[in-house]
C-alpha cells in the first residue's frame, strides 16, 4: 500500500521538516522542551559565531521531564494521550519539528494507535527503546533491575510501529539499550541490524559512560553497514564531547535530553528560598525577568 499525504499541509510540512533538515545539514541539534514556553525559547534562540548562525533544529519531548514536571516517577506512568496533548500545546505556538520519546512503546497491539495519533498531530519521529517490564531511567543502568527485550520480539514491535505510519516522512527510531545494560557491542550491533531490517528509519544508541569511546566505535561499525540510516545519540553522560565531534563520528541527530528542566528547577528553588530568607523579593529581582519582559514575551499580551 502506498503512503498518503496528510490533508493538513501545516501538519505534513512539520512532519517532513525533520527529514528535510537531515538531507540538507550535516547534523541536527535537538533540545528538550517540557512546556510551550520552553519550546518558544528553543525555537527562537540563536548564537552567531564567525562562521555561521547556530540554532536548534527541533524539540525533544522527554518522558523523564514530562514525568518530573508532574511530580511523577519516570516509569511510563504518564498516559501517552496526556503527553501528546502537551505536545499539541507546544505545536500551537511553534513551527519546528519534534521527536517524541515513547519509552518502550507499550504493548505491540497498542503502539500502532500511538504512532497513528502522533503522526496525525504532526510529530516527526517517535523513539522506542528495547526494554520490557517496568521501565526505569536508562542512566541507572544495572544499578536497578531493568530487562532488555529479546531482539526478535522487539523487532516485531518496530515492524508494527513502522507499518502504522501513513507518510514516508515520519520516522520510527529504535533505541538500543545494550551498552546501558552491559550486554556488549556485538549485541548492540546485532540488534541494530535487526531493527533496521524491521523498518526502523533511525537507530539511537545510548551509553552511561563518561568516556565516549564505545559510542564512537558503535557509530563507525554501524555506519559501515548502514551509511544512510539516521544515527542518534544523547550525550548526557559523555558531556565533554562537542557537537561537531559527534557529527564527525557519524551521528546525524544529537539530543540534549533534559537540560532546560534541570536548569529551571535550581533557579526556582534559589529564588523561593531567598524570598523566605529575606522576607522580600528585592534580592532576587536581578536574576528574574522584569514584569515588562514577561508582558512582551508572549505576542498579544500587551
Amino acid at each position: 500500500m502506498s503512503k498518503v499525504i496528510l490533508s493538513n499541509n501545516n501538519i505534513g510540512n512539520r512532519i517532513a521538516s525533520l527529514r528535510d533538515k537531515l538531507e540538507t545539514k550535516n547534523g541536527l541539534r535537538i533540545m528538550e522542551t517540557h512546556s510551550p514556553l520552553s519550546a518558544m525559547l528553543v525555537e527562537n534562540i540563536k548564537f552567531e559565531n564567525k562562521k555561521e548562525i547556530v540554532e536548534y533544529d527541533g524539540f525533544w519531548s522527554s518522558s523523564l521531564t514530562d514525568s518530573a514536571i508532574r511530580g511523577k516517577p519516570d516509569i511510563e506512568l504518564i498516559d501517552i494521550a496526556h503527553r501528546l496533548s502537551a505536545v499539541s500545546e507546544i505545536f500551537d505556538v511553534t513551527s519546528k519539528p519534534l521527536i517524541f520519546d515513547a519509552d518502550t512503546g507499550g504493548k505491540i497491539e497498542h503502539i500502532v494507535y500511538s504512532i497513528s495519533t502522533a503522526e496525525r498531530l504532526g510529530i516527526s519521529a517517535v523513539i522506542i527503546e528495547d526494554k520490557e517490564g517496568l521501565k526505569k531511567n536508562s542512566l541507572l543502568g544495572n544499578d536497578v533491575y531493568q530487562k532488555q527485550a529479546k531482539p526478535e520480539e522487539f523487532a516485531e514491535k518496530v515492524s508494527a510501529a513502522a507499518k502504522a505510519a501513513k507518510t514516508d516522512e515520519f520516522m520510527l527510531i529504535a533505541r538500543i539499550e545494550s551498552l546501558i545494560l552491559d550486554a556488549g557491542m556485538e549485541d548492540a550491533l546485532l540488534r541494530a541490524n535487526l531493527y533496521v531490517e524491521a523498518g526502523a528509519k533511525g537507530i539511537m544508541i545510548h551509553s552511561r559512560k563518561t568516556d565516549p569511546t564505545e559510542i564512537f566505535v558503535f557509530a563507525k561499525r554501524f555506519k559501515n553497514s548502514h551509511p544512510t540510516i539516521t544515527l542518534v545519540c544523547v550525550p548526557t553522560s559523555f558531556n565533554q564531547v562537542k557537537f561537531d565531534d559527534l557529527v564527525n563520528h557519524g551521528y546525524n541527530i544529537v539530543i540534549y535530553a533534559n537540560h532546560l528542566l534541570r536548569a529551571a528547577y535550581p533557579a526556582m528553588k534559589y529564588v523561593a528560598e531567598m524570598i523566605l530568607k529575606n522576607g522580600r523579593t528585592q534580592e532576587v529581582e536581578g536574576i528574574c525577568m522584569s514584569i515588562n519582559d514577561i508582558l512582551e514575551l508572549i505576542p498579544g499580551t500587551k
